[in-house]
């Protein structure tokens, strides 16, 4: 079709002969690094609106903006990131990695100010060698039995601080700190590899690897592409581990948020050896992940380790936010809608449904049918004193309570690229505002009003400032894989209608409030999942069974130790669970009557609750009363279709998006009677 990119497997645009662009208006990777199709913009270039504002607001206000205050003992001013005396491993630059970019993206000066002395330490612990950092172990403080401060893998996330910290201030002082300690990287990496003190470095090397290209596209300096082989040899195999296919005998071997975060190393690496197979590799390790240990958030059971499709098993909210991360790299590389796609799954699913909606709390582990919330053991992996699903501060591990706050930032932080074609790209969506330079450097606003992801249209309106009357350069807008039949209209004039799965390039010149409408109709879809069971989806949303939640604050007894903190809430049901779907009502040609969508009036409220569910969808159901609670869970799901099994009358039952629930059934079993 006329005007449209079709972004295929191999990327064609990617494999061209290598040049750097003439007059680029932001630097791209330098040759012989392949070039990449978009480019991230300077942080706080982007401004979110809508019910992304608010929920940035929620963080600043909440754990984002007070961790230290509220975790004094490992967050505060003791921490070793600091010079203090207290915890010199990983949760200080946790923290730091999202309140970073939260801090530049809104602007906001108090976050800015308790972001810089991290920052000021760091530079200022730099030794003669290059190394920087906590010099001095702390293993009673971490509560682990190696050495910690010498661990290649916290330095790896203070490596990402850095770089959006230059991003967002070009701050000079950056460059030769970077370029200094990778040249004591080099010499030191063949006496002790990434995996030297933990299984962590090795498995987490493309964040290192993902730094060690951005500054030698800025220096150009020889060394660091030898340095970024040796990193890539001593990074954990996830190329060959993907294309063999062993995501399908993994169960109870990769860590899950090691995972999530290793899946972008190949394609990390790819801009150097630029050979095919590392994407390749990424797309069979996706699609072998889904088909074993999948969910249809798209995420996967992993509680620590990789353990099923079963949705009473658990995903870790670490992984979460970290597999975002992969998908944002793996898609300003590649261009690939999949990885938007896949993006927008985890993002409008999985991300908000894990934390309180003023931020207060969070919780280590999700369930897909989650029907109560309690303090107790379940059939995870690890279980921490029935800790584990809890809503709290720090139950489970306290990983995720300094980790969770990268998730809504850096997504903000990739609604909008700049293009290789000195155009702007908008490759995932919600309410936000960009500043970005075009054409021979001339600035332009592009503001995107919508209630995407709830609703189907999008509007985009270009403002160029008072000395320009027109600027020509392309627009790039993604179709997501979901929708059949796209429209792109400009000025109320309908432009194109594309199928799915492509990139749509607008090349025209463009006047001060020029408006581009992109309306993605969204249809229920119902697809299988685990015993055969029925998930629904509309557009990006995931829906789920809304059921009455009563939340409990219970005050810790302290009985299991410190840890947890001082409270917790525990959920409990309010209405009915245990329901099943009639086979009859999910065949194709009787979704849209028996599966009934019902919009509510647009409102300033903040989404992600069942009080302020923008969206239902009203369907039938059947009560099961074979299906029982099992350990605090719902308990085994019954396999699809069944014929002889107990059920209740029909009923009307309200599925509401998933990010909206707390409690939840999300894959339903089917029956014939």
């Amino acid at each position: 079709m006329k005007n449209i990119i079709f972004i295929l497997t191999l990327f064609p645009v990617l494999l061209m002969a290598q040049k750097e662009a003439a007059k680029a208006n932001y630097a791209n990777n330098r040759f012989p690094l392949v070039t990449k199709p978009y480019i991230e913009l300077p942080l706080g270039a982007i401004k979110p609106n809508g019910w992304l504002q608010e929920q940035l607001k929620q963080m600043a206000n909440g754990m984002t903006g007070n961790l230290d205050v509220l975790y004094p003992k490992v967050i505060g001013s003791r921490n070793g990131w600091l010079g203090g005396d207290g915890d010199v491993w990983e949760r200080g630059p946790y923290w730091i990695d999202g309140l970073l970019p939260l801090a530049y993206i809104m602007k906001d000066q108090k976050l800015i100010d308790k972001v810089q002395p991290w920052i000021e330490w760091t530079l200022s612990s730099q030794k003669e060698s290059g190394y920087f950092g906590p010099d001095t172990d702390r293993p009673k403080e971490a509560g682990l039995q190696r050495d910690n401060a010498k661990d290649w893998w916290p330095k790896m996330v203070m490596l990402k601080i850095m770089q959006q910290y230059y991003s967002a201030t070009n701050d000079k002082r950056v460059i030769p700190f970077l370029t200094n300690y990778f040249k004591y990287q080099l010499q030191e990496l063949p006496k002790n590899p990434l995996g030297t003190w933990t299984d962590w470095g090795k498995e987490r090397g493309g964040d290192n690897l993902m730094v060690v290209y951005w500054l030698y596209s800025i220096t150009g300096d020889k060394f660091l592409l030898d340095l970024g082989d040796l990193i890539h040899k001593q990074t954990y195999d996830y190329t060959n581990v993907f294309l063999n296919g062993e995501v399908l005998t993994s169960q109870m071997s990769l860590h899950g948020v090691n995972l999530g975060q290793g899946f972008k190393e190949p394609i990390i690496y790819y801009q150097r050896n630029q050979d095919s197979k590392q994407i390749a590799s990424v797309k069979k390790g996706a699609f072998d992940l889904r088909r074993t240990h999948g969910w249809p958030t798209g995420l996967y059971g992993a509680d620590e380790m990789l353990h099923s499709q079963n949705p009473t098993q658990g995903s870790e909210l670490c992984t979460a936010v970290e597999m975002m991360f992969s998908l944002e790299k793996m898609l300003e590389i590649t261009g690939d809608v999949q990885w938007a796609d896949h993006l927008e799954r985890i993002t409008f699913n999985a991300l908000p449904t894990q934390v309180t909606d003023n931020c207060d709390a969070r919780q280590y582990y999700q369930q897909l049918n989650q029907v109560e919330i309690s303090r107790q053991d379940r059939n995870f992996v690890t279980c921490y004193n029935g800790t584990d699903q809890l809503f709290g501060l720090l139950d489970g591990y306290p990983c995720c309570t300094s980790n969770l706050h990268q998730g809504w930032p850096k997504f903000i932080q990739n609604l909008w690229y700049a293009t290789e074609d000195n155009g702007i790209a908008a490759l995932v969506y919600g309410p936000s505002s960009a500043n970005i330079k075009v054409a021979n450097g001339k600035m332009v606003n592009v503001k995107e009003e919508t209630n995407y992801p709830f609703e189907e249209t999008i509007r985009f309106t270009i403002n160029l400032d008072k000395k320009t009357k027109s600027v020509a350069f392309p627009f790039h807008l993604r179709i997501p894989a979901w929708c059949s039949k796209a429209t792109v209209k400009i000025n109320g004039q309908k432009w194109s209608e594309s199928e799915g799965g492509v990139i749509v390039k607008i090349a025209r010149e463009w006047k001060n409030s020029d408006v581009v409408e992109l309306e993605l109709p969204m249809k229920v879809k119902v697809d299988n999942w685990y015993e055969g069971s029925a998930a629904v989806e509309r557009g990006p949303l995931l829906y789920a069974l809304k059921i009455g939640e009563k939340w409990d604050k219970v005050m810790d007894d302290k009985k299991f130790g410190e840890r947890y903190g001082d409270w917790y809430y525990e959920v409990k049901p309010t209405s009915p669970w245990n329901y099943c779907f009639l086979e009859n009502d999910l065949k194709p040609e009787n979704i849209e009557k028996k599966l009934q969508v019902i919009k509510h009036p647009k409102n300033d409220k903040y989404p992600w609750n069942i009080e302020n569910a923008p969206i239902e969808i009203r369907a039938k159901g059947k009560r099961m009363n074979e299906w029982k609670m099992y350990n605090g869970s719902a308990g085994p799901l019954p396999y699809s279709v069944q014929y002889q099994i107990k059920t209740e009358p029909e009923e009307e039952i309200t599925l509401i998006p998933y990010g909206c629930t707390t409690l939840r059934i999300t894959e339903f079993p089917i029956t014939r009677n």
